[in-house]
């Protein structure tokens, strides 16, 4: 029989992603000249976000926080929370938009919010440095 804590580590170790399945979820931003990485978290939002790749969004600043660009199409909320409160580095995604939203900044909890996956290393801090309108080119690692 197992105990709790057993069948707790048995279902973290089942539903922990591969790591191919994570290769497969990363993405690189180009902006700027500048080549950033990140990896998406396994949902059906990032799994639509990748079958849009290669991808050049037109994306501005948003309260001093974000940078927001709309998407061809909207991505798929199907198991997701009503909203979110991103953490700075968060790629994400406003539903009422459809925009992708590169959060350099602190932004409260807000509904219709669908974080994607994260920034690496210090490109947070790198997007908040770019003032004005910006080009991101998002594209599948590997490709």
């Amino acid at each position: 029989m197992l105990t709790v804590t057993a069948a707790l580590a048995l279902t973290a170790c089942s539903t922990a992603p591969t790591p191919a399945q994570e290769d497969d979820m990363r993405i690189e931003i180009s902006i700027s000249g500048q080549h950033f990485t990140a990896t998406l978290d396994d949902s059906a939002a990032s799994r639509d976000l990748m079958a849009l790749l290669p991808l050049s969004v037109e994306m501005s600043d948003h309260g001093g926080v974000e940078k927001t660009g709309p998407l061809p199409s909207p991505l798929s909320v199907e198991g997701q929370p009503a909203g979110a409160d991103p953490d700075v580095g968060d790629i994400g995604y406003y539903a009422p938009g459809s925009d992708v939203v590169l959060y350099y900044g602190d932004q409260s909890f807000f509904n219709g919010i669908v974080v994607l996956g994260r920034l690496d290393d210090d490109a947070a801090q790198r997007i908040a440095d770019m003032e004005g309108p910006v080009t991101a080119t998002f594209t599948p690692l590997g490709d």
